[in-house]
């Protein structure tokens, strides 16, 4: 497997464009799932992130980005193939909350025109929560009810770190699974991606313009990255979130013919690649020797 083709199987799929890749996936599992207001929203959001939208300025966050919200409406779905593929088919309705959820899940790190802050990193702690009350006035100018629009809600804290998932209610196990998937979407989405260790400088600066103060470096950052995933990550997705990954190998098997599971395939190999740098790697100099690769945006 080339490395052209891993991007594009984490990044999109088979297009540039993913939302060619989320609708083919649709069609395999729901031919007749109403695709309007997903067209819309995912229009829409674009607009948002990219400065065009009349009430918001441009996305200035560059780790938590337009690519990374498409990226981890893709992983979404991919979980929910590979759960269908397995005879664990949810319904349209559920569907359709967990993938608004996961367009919705970092849109608190947008600023209104009518906001001072000069980036939407000041919001990162507790961005989950404007990312609700974004989605809230979308869904309600939309017309969507208020159980759709609380259980999107309910989603969108899974993909908080510093919640306890066995703190929050769920109405049914179908819900549970819902904001399980978006959860493991979104650490999935990120810690694969092509580009993570590149991004990495981005993200150490959206937490120091966020007030997160738990390293003084990108150098450090990339330190605790790996007992982050050893520590954190493997236990949240494995146990927290009831191992939901397994089924991203059943995606794959089932759409392109490659029997692994791609995210945490590439997931091991930027830890591993971390672990190798930091080696030889003790200031930015010498880091981006190791880190050439340009992301798209």
């Amino acid at each position: 497997m080339d490395n052209l083709f891993l991007a594009k199987m984490l990044e999109t799929g088979y297009t540039e464009d993913p939302l060619d890749e989320i609708l083919a996936i649709l069609t395999l599992m729901s031919p007749d799932f109403k695709r309007a207001s997903l067209l819309e929203l995912h229009r829409e959001i674009g607009l948002v992130f990219e400065g065009r939208h009349p009430d918001y300025r441009q996305s200035n966050t560059k780790y938590h980005n337009l690519d990374h919200t498409y990226s981890v409406v893709l992983a979404t779905l991919r979980l929910f193939h590979g759960l269908y593929c397995d005879g664990w088919p949810v319904s349209r309705d559920t569907l359709t909350k967990a993938l608004f959820s996961a367009y919705f899940h970092d849109c608190g790190l947008l600023l209104k025109n009518s906001e001072e802050a000069v980036t939407g990193a000041t919001y990162t702690i507790g961005h989950e929560k404007r990312s609700m009350f974004f989605m809230a006035d979308y869904l309600k100018e939309k017309n969507f009810s208020l159980p759709f629009i609380t259980d999107c809600s309910l989603i969108i804290q899974c993909t908080n770190l510093s919640i306890d998932p066995d703190s929050l209610f769920f109405p049914s196990a179908e819900m549970q699974m819902a904001s399980f998937a978006v959860g493991s979407a979104d650490v999935l989405a990120q810690m694969a991606d092509r580009y993570y260790l590149e991004r990495l400088p981005s993200l150490f600066q959206e937490h120091q313009e966020g007030g997160i103060a738990n390293y003084n470096s990108v150098i450090e950052l990339m330190q605790q990255t790996s007992a982050f995933y050893h520590d954190v990550v493997v236990d949240r997705l494995s146990r927290v979130f009831g191992n939901l990954t397994k089924y991203m190998q059943i995606h794959f098997r089932e759409r392109w013919g490659v029997d692994k599971n791609l995210y945490l395939d590439n997931i091991k190999k930027n830890v591993k690649y971390i672990q190798l740098i930091l080696k030889s790697c003790n200031d930015m100099d010498s880091l981006r020797l190791y880190l050439r690769r340009l992301p798209p945006r």
